[in-house]
């Protein structure tokens, strides 16, 4: 008896649950919808190099018509998803008629946090390549880019702006960028990088309003300062996509929730991937969501094999992985870091031009690194966060690889 999977969703989670599929021989129909008409597109390089105009859209595409025919992948683009009919296992779209599913794959994503001081034109957020196209038409105009939001896409797109040869100036209310996310010692890092490649920061401040229009903006802060743009993003995160989940049935908090093999709660022929899930990872002892790249493709990895093989589902317990690139500094993060985590730090970003910090909540097990512009050290902290190393036993490591001891003469 065939079988048809639809996958809500064209980025990265959603084409590589199809993609997955075939791979583990699934043999049924599969359904890929997206409420954007454009072929499903890679997002990472939206901040960095598509915005800079280093690489073409086509450059971007994750799955062509070509390639979704070939792999027998129907692509339904441009119908975005309304509801789920659970019982009936029936999917709702914008202007088409319902689809009838054996398996359903949420994979919607998360959309950037609307701007609270309106939405006029030349204030941006950056989420779709429409988001970019828009953005970056504005920046080839010329003039200063305030970016509200000191976090991965706030600080990728500002290093872009300089790039560009623009006067970037970033605002966050945290006294330290990206502390939340580092704890403050790092974070203080991340801000000399920007300072020292030219970008105007203000931090510990928030924006009141945003007065004027495209081209001769004034950004108001609450200390009673006013920065002058001709451009302003707003980049103060993101919201899962799940509105849209609201009559299903289905438990929604922050994200759909999961269970450990990624199954909707109380619907095991539902599934989520990436952004918009919410899972119970077993080895964290929690509900988790994860915004990035690499969990969205781990993740639809895990849920193809749990549709093709029911019987043996595999638990999704992954060890995070982000990473960022800001101006010269490519930012790679493993495991869990800040929160309530001390560190070490190996390195020194101006003498060595490299550094990791490891992070732990014991003092002896590795919980969690931050490496910077050192391939090496990322190596040995993946490793080392599969095979359990100590904190004491991989930082002995890496400050050999650091300071190699010189071979002594025969």
């Amino acid at each position: 008896m065939n079988t048809t999977t639809v996958i809500v969703g064209s980025s990265i989670g959603g084409v590589r649950a199809a993609q997955s599929l075939r791979l583990e021989g699934y043999e049924g129909d599969i359904v890929l919808v997206g409420a954007e008409t454009e072929l499903p597109y890679d997002k990472p390089p939206l901040s960095k190099s598509v915005l800079s105009g280093k690489a073409e859209e086509s450059s971007i595409l994750l799955l062509t018509r070509e390639q979704a025919e070939e792999a027998k992948i129907q692509l339904l683009l441009g119908h975005a998803a309304t509801g789920i009919d659970v019982a009936g296992s029936l999917l709702y779209l914008q202007d088409h008629e319902p689809l009838h599913f054996d398996n359903l794959v949420i994979a919607t994503g998360a959309s950037a946090r609307p701007s609270p001081w309106g939405q006029r034109p030349g204030i941006h957020v950056l989420r779709s390549l429409d988001d970019c196209r828009k953005l970056r038409a504005d920046l080839l105009k010329g003039g200063g880019l305030a970016v509200i939001g000191a976090g991965f896409i706030g600080a990728e797109a500002a290093a872009t702006g300089r790039t560009l040869g623009l006067e970037v100036t970033v605002i966050d209310p945290l006294p330290i960028p990206m502390s939340r996310i580092f704890n403050a010692e790092i974070g203080q890092l991340f801000g000399e990088l920007h300072r020292n490649n030219g970008v105007t920061t203000i931090f510990g401040t928030g924006v009141e309003a945003i007065e004027g229009e495209q081209g001769s903006f004034s950004v108001r802060l609450t200390n009673g300062q006013t920065v002058q743009a001709a451009t302003v993003l707003v980049g103060i995160g993101a919201v899962p996509n799940d509105a849209w989940l609201g009559s299903s049935g289905l438990l929604v908090d922050n994200g759909v929730v999961l269970d450990e093999f990624c199954r909707a709660v109380d619907a095991p022929n539902v599934y989520g991937v990436g952004d918009v899930a919410r899972w119970r990872h077993q080895k964290h002892g929690t509900d988790i969501r994860i915004e990035h790249w690499t969990n969205a493709v781990e993740q639809a990895s895990c849920v193809a094999h749990n549709i093709t093989h029911p019987d043996s589902p595999r638990e999704y317990t992954p060890v995070e992985y982000v990473w960022s690139d800001q101006h010269d500094w490519k930012i790679q993060v493993v495991g869990r870091v800040g929160g309530n985590a001390d560190h070490v730090l190996i390195g020194d970003p101006e003498l060595q031009g490299k550094f990791a910090a490891l992070y732990s909540t014991d003092g002896v097990e590795l919980y969690g690194a931050a490496i910077v512009n050192w391939p090496k050290a990322l190596l040995a902290c993946r490793r080392g966060m599969g095979s359990g190393i100590s904190v004491q036993e991989l930082r002995d490591k890496l400050e050999l690889l650091l300071d190699p001891q010189p071979t002594a003469a025969l």
